[in-house]
């Protein structure tokens, strides 16, 4: 009885992403995801540093919810061997009609069973996308997909953040601003013990980012150095939005 119901709040969880994809691919997921502005364009470009800086050529990497290809198009760039994934068909097609460099193969995969072999991956990546999931199944598979050595890093939502709190805990603003019924935050310290919790080691997870999408552009240089001391002013940094993941899987 438990794993029927299990298995019908999984069924569900997918579906609501896959109509999420569809809802977001029909209304320009760069805007959604306040990616297209002068803000969230140096935001998304720190995110790229942060993703791309342990990342060699010639290992294998496994982005998880690559969506549209925004973060896909950068890491062919510079990976030989991309595989990106997604549930949603929808987002996968445009990813798809924008990308089609060699070395990168797109699929639909459900990332709490994916298609893949164990200890496949030299690193598994992605950009806001863990917080859509079932996080211990997740956790679960993408340990089982790295090679022992291997690495994961994300960029996530930081539940400490009150606009955050509130973006991920009252339905109607999670809808008004364009969220899946079930995605969420996290906090670090529990996102740590997770991590751990599921055999990986380094681990590694610290807020960053003060800078909001709604400031105005002309002043995102002086706010960016106050964001950055911001950051490394203890206590104050725990309310920054986002959290920066990273941890090894053990040889």
């Amino acid at each position: 009885m438990i794993d029927r119901i299990e298995s019908s709040e999984m069924e569900k969880r997918l579906s609501n992403e896959i109509q999420h994809g569809r809802f977001l691919a029909q209304h320009c997921p760069g805007g959604v995801w306040n990616w297209d502005g002068p803000v969230g364009r140096r935001r998304w470009a720190r995110r790229l540093q942060m993703l791309m800086a342990d990342l060699k050529p010639d290992m294998e990497v496994l982005e998880v919810g690559c969506g549209t290809g925004y973060f896909t198009r950068e890491l062919v760039k510079w990976c030989l061997n991309v595989t990106a994934i997604d549930i949603s068909p929808d987002l996968l097609e445009l990813a798809r009609q924008e990308i089609s460099q060699p070395g990168v193969n797109f699929a639909v995969e459900n990332a709490y069973a994916m298609s893949f072999g164990e200890n496949q991956f030299d690193a598994v990546v992605g950009i806001s996308v863990l917080h859509h999931l079932d996080i211990e199944r997740g956790l679960s598979e993408i340990f089982r997909v790295l090679k022992p050595g291997g690495l994961i890093c994300f960029t996530e939502p930081n539940m400490m953040n009150p606009q955050i709190a509130v973006q991920k805990n009252v339905p109607f603003i999670k809808k008004l601003l364009g969220d899946s019924p079930d995605e969420t935050a996290f906090f670090r310290w529990d996102m740590s013990a997770r991590l751990k919790r599921q055999g990986f080691t380094y681990v590694r997870v610290c807020p960053f980012d003060f800078l909001h999408p709604s400031l105005p552009g002309r002043l995102v240089p002086l706010l960016e150095r106050v964001c950055m001391t911001m950051e490394n002013i203890p206590y104050m940094r725990e309310i920054a939005g986002s959290l920066h993941i990273k941890a090894l899987k053990p040889n």
